[in-house]
Parts: structure tokens; sequence; C-alpha cells
């Protein structure tokens, strides 16, 4: 008898990581137009896929479900700006975690002047941020940036603001264990610099509120073999035949991030060492950002033409530049880089009570040469991700909710 409940128990649990496994390669065979040649054996397009469903309780508690495809956090992919959300959020969290140990007089804020001096080979300070409204630097501001476009400058103040060390440190401590933090974005700092950050300043006018020295990782987080993808890459101009080195960059699972995404947004639901330790208005601040458009925006003001309200919200969208419906909010950072595209949203829509979320990141690099811009984003990349929110984004229209969910928390008031 007892080998009998085991049996059945085991059949139980197989049957259900299998369903977790298989909705969404169901719902793409659905579309064969569009997904066929993500579905073919041997694809080069190593898909990975997070789509969590949220049914609420009465008490508009969240419960979740989550459907993967393709996940496997031993098949590398470059996480590219998806490295930024946990930046921002680490921020925060350092400021509120000083703010403990700084006397009343020299409290800060994420809008308090944050100054980057240099220190070490490759760095480079900065006294001045002429897109903020007074001209100054600061967390907050870089941060909004961050949320709204994915400035790369605004990320790697952070880091230094952080320090590589603390970084990685932290996101462990919280459980995010398939994340490597070691390199700024877009910056001409090889390995061993990028383990040197800055030293910075919290200044009000002329007073010094708090000084951070230049910091320095001791620890090696190198993965103990080497990551190589491809057939050649390009250099100096020249094509080398041989794979390309990703040993020394950064890496950001999908299961981590759509992990932190759900500490932010739903932080109750989640173990307390899991979550960030920001404010209320520090969330709201974030959620803001994470979901309003560039057309929205009063500072910086962007050029709506570069930056369209698609710009950084694939899911649904793609690159198509018309105006997305303002009852639709997508809370989501994406990344593009090395032939890699990703997203990672909280998708909802405000009048037909709708909310899921969707993580995925697809590998655009048919011909396997890195560093020669031609890749597949605009053929295969931006198309996918299009198709693939409004796929879940139909299913979910469809699917019976016990209750409907209030929205509120997310229905915010924006710039403009």
């Amino acid at each position: 008898m007892k080998r009998f409940i085991l049996l059945f128990l085991y059949v139980t649990i197989t049957k259900a990581a299998l369903a977790q496994t298989n909705l969404l390669e169901k719902l793409m065979r659905q579309q064969p137009a569009q997904f066929q040649q993500i579905l073919a054996p041997q694809n080069p397009y190593e898909v990975q896929i997070l789509y969590t469903q949220i049914d609420r309780d009465a008490q508009n508690r969240p419960r979740f479900t989550t459907y993967q495809y393709g996940v496997d956090t031993s098949r590398y992919f470059y996480p590219a700006s998806t490295v930024k959300f946990p930046a921002v959020l680490l921020a925060l969290e350092k400021i509120n975690e000083l703010n403990k140990k700084l006397p009343k007089n020299q409290q800060i804020n994420k809008y308090t002047t944050l100054l980057t001096d240099s220190a070490f080979a490759a760095q480079t300070s900065v006294k001045s941020d002429t897109s903020a409204p007074n001209g100054l630097p600061s967390v907050g501001h870089y941060a909004k940036k961050i949320l709204l476009v994915s400035d790369n400058d605004a990320y790697n103040r952070l880091y230094e603001f952080i320090g590589q060390q603390e970084f990685n440190q932290k996101l462990r401590a919280k459980g995010y264990a398939n994340t490597r933090i070691l390199h700024r974005l877009s910056y001409p700092a090889n390995t061993a610099q990028n383990r040197h950050t800055n030293p910075v300043r919290f200044v009000d006018g002329a007073r010094l509120l708090y000084a951070q020295a230049a910091q320095f990782n001791p620890d090696n987080l190198l993965p103990n073999k080497r990551i190589e993808k491809g057939k050649g890459y390009l250099e100096n101009d020249s094509l080398v035949l041989q794979p390309f080195d990703f040993t020394t960059k950064n890496e950001f699972a999908i299961q981590d991030q759509q992990a932190i995404l759900r500490a932010v947004l739903f932080p109750e639901s989640v173990p307390p060492h899991q979550r960030f330790n920001i404010s209320p208005e520090d969330y709201q601040f974030v959620y803001q950002f994470m979901s309003q458009l560039p057309s929205e925006t009063r500072s910086p003001r962007y050029d709506t033409k570069e930056f369209y309200d698609s710009y950084c919200k694939f899911f649904l969208f793609g690159d198509n530049k018309k105006p997305v419906p303002k009852h639709i909010r997508i809370f989501n950072k994406v990344g593009d880089a090395y032939g890699f595209l990703l997203d990672n949203a909280y998708v909802i829509d405000l009048k037909k009570g709708v909310e899921f979320m969707l993580t995925a990141v697809i590998y655009c690099n048919q011909d396997q040469i890195f560093n020669d811009d031609k890749y597949d984003y605009d053929a295969v990349g931006f198309p996918f991700f299009a198709n693939l929110g409004q796929l879940i984004y139909q299913h979910e229209l469809g699917r019976k909710r016990r209750y409907q969910p209030n929205l509120k928390k997310f229905n915010l008031k924006y710039e403009k």
C-alpha cells in the first residue's frame, strides 16, 4: 500500500512538473506562423522563458504558478542591461543602511548630490549631470535614467557606489545565487580594473555628509570553467575564428531576474531575507519609473522619436513605434547585447484586470560572429517578444479567475 501511495505521488508530481514545462510549448505550437522557427529542433535561438500566472484570493493576496520553457542555468547567456535593475535596488538599500550609521544632521537620501572621484586606472570622476533639474548627479536621478531608458553611465555610477564585492555578496545573501556581477557596461575597463571602484562623496552644497573610500573586491568571482560561445568575433576590424570568451562577463539567470522582480512588486510574498531594505517611498519611486514612458517624463527630456513608447517595452510591442495604450502598464527591465535580447516584466491591463509576469531571453546571432553588429534583433528578436507577449496576454484574457485582481497599487500617477 505504501509503495502504491509513493508511486501515485510520484506520478502526480511528475505530471505537475510536465504541465509547468509544457504549457508554454503548447501555446506556442498553437501559433506555428509565429513560433515554428523557435520550436524547431536544434534551432539556434537558445530561448528561455518563465511565465508566472497570478491568482488572487478574496483578500487580493496573490498566488503564483510558474511555467517554463527551455530554462537551464547551465546554458550561459549575456544578461546585458538587465543587471541594472538590482543595481538600482541595492543603491537605494545602501542609502537606507548608511543612514542608520550617520548622525541626524548628516542624513542622506536618493536625491542628495553624489560626487564620484577617481583613484585607480580607467576611473573617471563626475561632478555634474546636465540631465538633472539641478545639474547635479544623485542616486535617484541615475536610477530614474536606468529605469526609463536603460542609461549605461547611470548604471556604472551605481556600480561604483555599491562596490563589486558588496553587489555580489548582497545578492547571494538574499538567495540570488545564479548571478555574478563583474563589470561596468560599455566602459573601457578590464577585469582587474572593474574590481576597483571609485571613491564617492555625498554633499549638501559645500558640506560633506558622507565619504566612501575607493573599494577593491578581493574575492575571485570568476567561474571555475571557461564560458565560450560562437565561432568567431571581430577584434580591431579583424575576424578571429575562435569562440568568444564570456568568462569575465556578467551572469544573471532568468530565475533570479524574475525572483527579484517578484520580491520588489510583491515583497510580502517572499521570505524577508529575499527582500530589499528600501522604504515605502522607494518602492513607489521604483514602480513609477519602471512603468513610466519617456513621453510621460519631464526630466530628463527625451526625444520621443528616438525614445519611443516601446523603446524599453519589448513584450507585446517589440520595436513598434506606435503609442502604447495607457491602460496597459509594463513594469520591467530589458537588455540587448552580443545578440542576446531580454525582457523581465510584470504586465497589467488596468481595464480588463489582467496581470502576469513574463521573463525571456533569445539569442539572435545566426552567423555566430560577435562584435560585427550583425545581430538578428529586428528579424527575429523583437518579433519574438511582441508575439510572445501577445500570446500570453491573449491567454490571460481567456483564463478564468475566481477573484478579479485589485490593481490599485499599480495604478500610478506619472509626470505628464
